[in-house]
């Protein structure tokens, strides 16, 4: 058994926290378009909108390199504007036993949770992806900014 660990970012969206819900519930198919240096692909395996029970996959660029991760929606609460998806298959978890998301999004803030347990003792800790979501969430803002 790896060692557990908990990373949390919270960052401010100027565009506002329901905004950035929204792209990332209803319109996570235009996330490509948003930010097409960070998502290459997105795909929709179950399901028809970001809900409890869909399969989602998106291709991206971690650190120069494209990766794949395919996620299980496990829940979406749209009155607290938070979503928690289960890693079911990608890069990640060749490193990684378990890795899981919950996000949340209030007033002018989002804050990303991440759950996961290393394989090894020598598995870093997943800053290279944290950093591509904020990344990612600055794209998307800038873009909810221009509209």
């Amino acid at each position: 058994m790896g060692t557990k660990g908990k990373l949390i970012a919270s960052m401010e969206v100027k565009c506002g926290g329901h905004s950035l819900f929204d792209i990332f519930h209803t319109n996570n198919h235009h996330v490509p378009n948003i930010s097409p240096t960070n998502i290459h692909h997105f795909e929709i395996h179950e399901g028809e909108i970001i809900k409890a029970g869909s399969i989602i996959s998106w291709k991206y660029n971690e650190g120069g390199q494209e990766m794949y991760m395919k996620y299980l929606v496990e829940a979406v609460d749209p009155e607290n504007k938070s979503i928690t998806w289960k890693l079911i298959e990608g890069d990640l978890l060749e490193l990684y036993n378990y890795f899981n998301v919950a996000t949340s999004c209030d007033h002018q803030w989002t804050t990303w949770t991440y759950e996961y347990e290393k394989k090894t003792e020598d598995t870093p800790e997943p800053l290279i992806h944290l950093g591509f979501i904020l990344n990612l969430i600055k794209d998307i803002e800038g873009h909810l900014l221009k509209n």
